[in-house]
C-alpha cells in the first residue's frame, strides 16, 4: 500500500461524513443519534459520541461480512501489524482469544497444549470448545518469582507426547512486559504441523520501533492476538486478531468470530482501532520517540533513588550462580515494574501510597507494582511519579527503614524446576457445572489419586497449580502441602490456606 492509503482512517472518516450529511434515523439506535436526549436532562460527555453512534446501514459496512470501510480498514490493519489478514475485536481479546481456540479445536475432546499462566478468556475457551488441555509449565524468573512462559524444550516434549495436539497456545509477554523469543517456539509448532497461538494482548505496540521486542507474528507465529486499546491508543475493548499461513482454518475462524462478538458491534470502537493503526502508518516510529524518552527519565530518576527495585532480565543470579535457563530475557520497556528492595513497603501498599499522590499504576501485587507507559506518555508524567517515591521515600523516617539495606530476595516459587520438563495429563474442560452432590471437601493430605473439582492458585506467583478435572498426583500433592506448610496463600479455592481441598467424589467418578 502507499502512503496515501496508509494515512486513511476508512471507518473514522466514514462517521465523520455520517454525522455531516445528517439523515433521519429510522433505524437502530433508538437515542437517534442522541436527539432522544435533547431538551431533557441531556447525554453529558455522551452527547458527541451519539452523534456517531451508527449500525449496519446502506454504507456503513458489516463487521461480520466486510465489503467496504471496514474491509479496507481490516486490510490496512494487515499491512501495519504485518499480517496477512487481521480482524477487528470490539469484545477485546478476550473475543479474539475464544475465536482461535475453537477455531483450533473444533470438536470436543481435541488436546491443545497451552502454559499454566493463562488468562481467564483462554480458560473459557477450553469450556466452550470442551477442550482437553496439556499444560506445560511456565519458567519462573528467580530474582522477582514471576511466571513468564514455559521453554521451548518443555513444549516440544508436549508435543513428542501428545503428538494428535491441535495447536500450543502461549502468552507473551506477560501482564509485567516480561518475554522471550518465540521464534523457537514457532519452528518447533510447525515442524510438528501444529499451529503456534500467541495471546499478545500486552504486545500490540510490538515490533513497531526498534527499542521494542519483535512481535509475534514477525516470529512466526500462526495467529495473534492483541488489545489495541492497551499499549496502543484504541478506546477499551477495542483489539485486534492477526493470522497468517494456511495453518487456520480463516473461513471456520471468521464464523466463530460472528459466534463470540456482538453483531450490533460499536462504531466508534472500530473507529478508534482505525485510528490507531493511522496514528502507527502516518508516524512510524516516531510515534514512540516521547513515550519512550518519558520511561528513559524515570529509569535514571529510579537509579538516583536505591530503594526502588526495577525487574530486568538477568543471565545469573547476583551471588554468580548460572541459571540453568533464563525464564525471560526481554522486558517492554514501557512496562517499568518496581519494589520496594528494602522490602518495608509491599506492592499493595506502594501503589496505594502512589494513588494517594495522584500517580495511579497499571496493578500491584504483593511485592511488585507495573507502571505502565505508552506512546501517550510525557516526560512531565514521569519526573511527577519520581517526585512520588521520592516523597514516600523520605515518609518513613522509622530507623529499621533505614538500616534494613537494600536486598535482592530471590522469592524462588517451588513451581520452578528448571531441570525437569513438567507437562500435565490431558485435563478435560466442559460447560457442565459442578454441583454440591458430586463434591466433597477433604483434607489435602487424604486427597493423593483424587479429582480435583476447583483451581488451586498459590499467591504469588497467582499461576494455577491445579484445575478442576484434574488428577492430584503425589509430585502435585507433594507440592501443594509444601506450599500449604510453607504459609502460602491460595485463589480460586474454599480454603485459602488450603487445610482442605474440593475433590469429586467417588460416586462420581472421583478417585482414579
Amino acid at each position: 500500500m502507499n502512503k496515501l492509503q496508509r494515512c486513511r482512517a476508512p471507518v473514522y472518516e466514514m462517521l465523520e461524513q455520517y454525522r455531516i450529511v445528517g439523515n433521519i434515523s429510522y433505524h437502530v439506535p433508538g437515542h437517534k443519534n442522541g436527539a432522544a436526549y435533547d431538551g431533557v436532562e441531556g447525554a453529558g460527555y455522551l452527547d458527541e459520541v451519539m452523534k456517531y453512534d451508527a449500525t449496519e446501514i446502506t454504507g456503513t459496512d458489516d463487521l461480520h461480512h466486510p465489503e467496504g470501510v471496514i474491509k479496507e480498514a481490516q486490510e490496512l490493519a494487515a499491512d501495519c501489524f504485518g499480517a496477512e489478514e487481521s480482524f477487528f475485536l470490539v469484545g477485546g481479546s478476550t473475543a479474539g482469544n475464544l475465536a482461535l481456540i475453537l477455531t483450533a479445536c473444533p470438536e470436543p475432546g481435541m488436546i491443545l497444549i497451552l502454559q499454566r499462566n493463562v488468562h481467564k478468556s483462554v480458560i473459557h475457551g477450553l469450556m466452550l470448545a470442551g477442550v482437553r488441555a496439556v499444560f506445560v509449565e511456565p519458567l519462573i524468573d528467580p530474582l522477582s518469582g514471576l511466571a513468564v512462559a514455559p521453554a521451548a524444550e518443555a513444549v516440544e516434549a508436549a508435543l513428542a507426547a501428545y503428538p494428535e495436539a491441535a495447536a500450543v497456545f502461549v502468552t507473551m509477554p506477560n501482564y509485567y512486559g516480561m518475554g522471550s523469543d518465540l521464534a523457537p517456539l514457532a519452528r518447533i509448532c510447525h515442524d510438528s504441523g501444529v499451529p503456534l497461538l500467541v495471546d499478545e494482548a500486552h504486545g500490540a505496540h510490538y515490533g513497531q520501533h526498534p527499542a521494542l521486542p519483535a512481535g509475534a507474528l514477525a516470529c512466526g507465529a500462526d495467529g495473534v492476538v492483541q488489545s489495541t486499546h492497551k499499549m496502543l491508543t484504541a478506546m477499551t475493548m477495542g483489539a485486534m486478531l492477526h493470522v497468517q499461513g494456511q495453518r487456520l482454518d480463516r473461513a471456520l475462524l471468521s464464523q466463530r468470530l460472528a459466534m463470540v462478538q456482538s453483531s450490533s458491534p460499536s462504531y466508534p470502537m472500530m473507529a478508534s482501532l482505525d485510528l490507531a493503526r493511522r496514528l502507527l502508518h502516518s508516524r512510524g516510529s516516531d510515534a514512540f520517540t516521547a513515550g519512550l524518552a518519558a520511561v528513559d527519565v524515570l529509569r535514571r530518576g529510579l537509579a538516583e533513588l536505591p530503594r526502588y527495585g526495577l525487574v530486568q532480565p538477568a543471565e545469573q543470579l547476583h551471588d554468580g550462580t548460572p541459571l540453568h535457563k533464563a525464564a525471560y530475557e526481554m522486558q517492554d520497556p514501557f512496562k517499568v515494574v518496581i519494589y520496594d528492595a528494602t522490602g518495608v513497603l509491599g506492592g499493595f501498599e506502594l501503589q496505594r501510597r502512589l494513588e494517594a499522590k495522584g500517580c495511579v499504576p497499571e496493578m500491584s501485587d504483593d511485592r511488585h507494582v507495573v507502571l505502565l507507559f505508552s506512546l501517550g506518555s510525557k516526560a512531565e508524567d514521569a519526573a511527577r511519579l519520581l517526585q512520588a517515591l521520592r516523597e514516600i521515600d523520605s515518609e518513613d523516617t522509622s530507623e529499621s527503614l533505614h538500616t534494613a539495606g537494600i536486598s535482592e530476595s530471590r522469592n524462588i516459587s517451588t513451581w520452578n524446576n528448571l531441570n525437569v520438563l513438567q507437562i500435565s495429563a490431558p485435563v478435560p474442560f466442559s460447560l457442565k457445572p459442578v454441583t454440591a452432590n458430586e463434591v466433597e471437601s477433604i483434607n489435602l493430605e487424604h486427597s493423593l489419586g483424587r479429582v480435583a473439582a476447583e483451581m488451586v492458585i498459590p499467591y504469588p506467583p497467582g499461576i494455577p497449580l491445579l484445575y478442576p478435572g484434574e488428577v492430584i498426583t503425589d509430585q502435585i500433592q507433594q507440592r501443594l502441602t509444601g506450599l500449604a506448610y510453607g504459609g502460602a496463600k491460595f485463589q480460586a479455592c474454599a480454603d485459602p490456606v488450603l487445610q482442605r481441598i474440593k475433590v469429586y467424589n467417588n460416586q462420581k467418578g472421583g478417585e482414579v
